[in-house]
């Protein structure tokens, strides 16, 4: 059963739809690695992102284990593993897309309202990210402290119910999953930065300059989460022992194995 064109619509579902359907047939074994993440995205048409929201999920399902720095494998899921909820229909891309056009235009606003007290209460949040060695669990409830703290100054609760269940998009299974794989202490450490200079900007009352931190900090959020997993090159030999063609490597039941491979630690998401 070869992969097929992707239509336009909901992409990630129906690029791990046909995935899962591939494993199911036993054309991809338990034990074998797939094509890289950017040979899925160019044999697919569609952006790599798109390819990783579907590799994500399938890996939430159990069916993939991802091996940063070696590759993609099929895993034979456990049943105390399978996550059973029907994937959202928004990706963490897309959520992070509407974040960024959402909080932007908020950040923009706040510059023009902010209060003494408002930029006490970010500076309370900033100096608190800036103390100790914190928890992952501390950080994501700073990371979502800050960000309601910037939709606070407008006095808007429609605005504050919105931007904080956009932020909690990314406690669903797959995003957390996504985040795994991406987030250290370097990138919160990075987020942290980013967040001082949105800080500094509504604090001098520049809208523009505001609008502009935050957008860039969400741009810099997905470009952190599009980040190359790093994977090794799906490659394997012919009959001949040389390296077959980008379409022969595509083909299902030709990876490693995945136990001579090492996994490393990873930490959770800032954005």
């Amino acid at each position: 059963m070869p992969l097929e064109a992707i239509e336009p619509r909901r992409l990630y579902r129906q690029i791990a739809d046909q995935l899962r359907q591939l494993i199911d047939h036993g054309e991809y074994r338990v034990g074998s690695r797939l094509p890289t993440e950017r040979e899925l995205a160019d044999m697919l048409g569609v952006s790599r992102p798109t390819v990783r929201e579907a590799l994500i999920a399938l890996e939430v399902e159990g069916r993939l284990r991802i091996r940063v720095g070696s590759g993609i494998y099929v895993t034979a899921p456990q049943l105390s593993e399978v996550y059973s909820a029907p994937m959202p229909i928004e990706g963490p891309f897309e959520v992070l897309r509407a974040r960024a056009f959402v909080e932007s235009a908020v950040a923009e606003e706040a510059a023009r309202r902010a209060k003494p007290e408002d930029i006490a209460r970010l500076d309370s949040i900033l100096a608190e990210v800036a103390g100790p060695a914190l928890s992952i669990e501390h950080w994501v409830a700073l990371d979502r402290s800050f960000h309601r703290a910037v939709v606070a100054t407008l006095g808007n609760v429609v605005l504050l119910r919105t931007v904080g269940e956009l932020f909690d998009q990314r406690i669903n299974p797959y995003f957390a999953q996504l985040a795994r794989h991406i987030e250290n202490d370097s990138t919160w450490r990075a987020a942290h930065v980013e967040h001082v200079a949105i800080r500094d900007a509504i604090a001098a009352h520049r809208p523009a300059d505001a609008r502009a931190a935050m957008h860039e900090h969400l741009e810099r959020s997905h470009r952190r989460f599009s980040r190359d997993f790093g994977e090794a090159p799906f490659v394997h030999e012919d009959k001949e022992g040389k390296p077959a063609s980008t379409a022969a490597a595509l083909q299902p039941g030709k990876g490693a194995d995945p136990s001579k491979t090492r996994k490393e630690p990873h930490k959770a998401a800032a954005c």
